[in-house]
């Protein structure tokens, strides 16, 4: 069982015996690890904000608060995605930091694969200033999640429209745009194409096994960062 799995399944065997505390060296024997690494898997869930306590004594351990804790959330990585992104929104103002505690404890319930699923989805959306206002269509939007290609009738600063084929990498957002970042088959290079002169999209039925790097992103470094889910 590697990290992911363990934290899922340390809080919901803490959710399902209690207000009982376990143990962690009987955490540790159901795990198959040390009770160090235990204790450590606790103080990660602790730090993302997942309500445990430890209670002292012969017969003490680690509690979690059934009352304070979600069960095991049904959503997509794209909507874990969704949440991260509307948070970001929240920067200076009074709600950011529960904002991001939120996130960190829907993280925590999130079922392992889809957990994983919505980390690899989050590397490939970068975020420039206080977040983007312009709407990504739905097209676009789909074919990122599902890495599939597109064909786009895109129009120039001149409004002249072409028509090109693309394998969409990520996003890009800053106060004002959403841009999608995707390999221009046309002329062999990343692009961003900024999503309100998308005229047309349709989804083509070839898969993208290309990978967006930070490298190949042409911004300052330290200008443009990953989203990030914790």
């Amino acid at each position: 069982m590697n990290r992911t799995d363990r934290l899922y399944a340390l809080v919901e065997e803490l959710r399902a015996v209690s207000p009982r505390p376990r143990s962690a060296r009987w955490l540790a024997a159901r795990f198959e690890v040390s009770s160090r690494t235990i204790e450590r898997d606790i103080g990660a869930l602790q730090e993302a904000g997942v309500p445990i306590w430890a209670e002292p004594g012969r017969i003490g351990g680690y509690v979690v608060d059934r009352a304070r804790t979600l069960p095991p959330v049904n959503l997509t990585a794209a909507e874990a995605v969704a949440m991260a992104v509307a948070l970001h929104r929240l920067a200076g103002t009074p709600f950011a930091g529960p904002g991001g505690t939120a996130l960190r404890k829907l993280m925590a319930v999130l079922p392992p694969a889809d957990a994983v699923e919505a980390h690899r989805l989050a590397s490939r959306v970068h975020l420039i200033g206080d977040g983007p206002t312009t709407p990504v269509p739905a097209v676009v939007a789909d074919a990122v999640a599902a890495r599939r290609a597109l064909r786009i009738r895109y129009a120039d600063r001149a409004g002249v429209d072409s028509v090109r084929d693309v394998e969409p990498l990520g996003y890009l957002g800053n106060t004002q745009h959403w841009y999608l970042l995707a390999w221009c088959r046309l002329r062999d290079e990343l692009r961003c194409f900024r999503t309100d002169r998308i005229r047309s999209v349709r989804a083509l039925p070839d898969v993208v096994s290309r990978e967006l790097r930070p490298d190949d992103l042409d911004i300052p470094r330290g200008r443009a960062r990953p989203l990030s889910l914790v």
